[in-house]
């Protein structure tokens, strides 16, 4: 039985139960045997193509690759993850819709023969609420919402490739959703969403720049 104390509470390991989360890499065999004169493989610089080790130097914290995509899934597919999210908000403006109808938040002005819908403020705050609370929970329990489930994708963290916290779930909602529901509507989700066509090297959305997250394909 060993006879070392337990780990204090408290000391900053990161928890091991999320099965998405990177693996460090396999510890060094530098040092060859004491007075040999030999060193390990990749000792001195001498990686396995004279290049050094991959971890040595400029690799990230936790002695992760200098790379936060490597040992990740590929990225997932912007026009996939367009079509994720128009899922998303459909399932979700149906409840919205329901909900505020059943409240009697909806605005209607009448102008002679012509009747025009509006939103208030409070119809505004469900909207917002129920798309912020879809994400966080989601996001937060597994990476994915039901579109990105159902089109093989999922959130994660671009340092570690863990499933997003929820503070980290959070935030990138309330970007993603808060400009839509109170004043942009489709031309943020556009914008914000969109932005994963043309950004390089990691696909992120706005919202994903904002949490530092990306997203990725779970499909074989």
């Amino acid at each position: 039985m060993s006879t070392e104390p337990p780990p204090p509470p408290g000391s900053g390991e990161p928890p091991d139960d999320d099965p998405f989360r990177k693996q460090p890499p396999p510890p060094s065999y530098g040092g060859g045997p004491t007075g040999a004169g030999g060193g390990g493989p990749y000792e001195a610089g001498g990686g396995p193509y004279g290049g050094g080790s991959p971890y040595e130097g400029g690799g990230g914290a936790g002695g992760y690759p200098a790379d936060p995509l490597a040992g990740m899934p590929p990225l997932a597919d912007s026009g996939k993850r367009t079509l994720a999210r128009i899922i998303d908000m459909i399932l979700v403006g149906i409840v919205a819709a329901l909900l505020t109808w059943a409240l009697g938040v909806s605005e209607y002005q009448m102008d002679g023969d012509r009747i025009s819908a509006g939103r208030s403020f409070v119809q505004s705050l469900v909207v917002a609420v129920l798309f912020v609370a879809y994400d966080t929970l989601l996001i937060a329990k597994s990476g994915q919402t039901l579109g990105k489930k159902w089109l093989g994708m999922r959130v994660a963290n671009l340092a570690d490739g863990a499933t997003p916290s929820a503070q980290t779930s959070l935030l990138r909602a309330l970007v993603l959703w808060v400009p839509f529901a109170f004043c942009c509507a489709c031309i943020w989700t556009v914008i914000c969403g969109g932005w994963s066509f043309f950004d390089k090297p990691y696909k992120q959305g706005l919202h994903d720049k904002a949490a530092k997250t990306v997203v990725v394909s779970t499909s074989a």
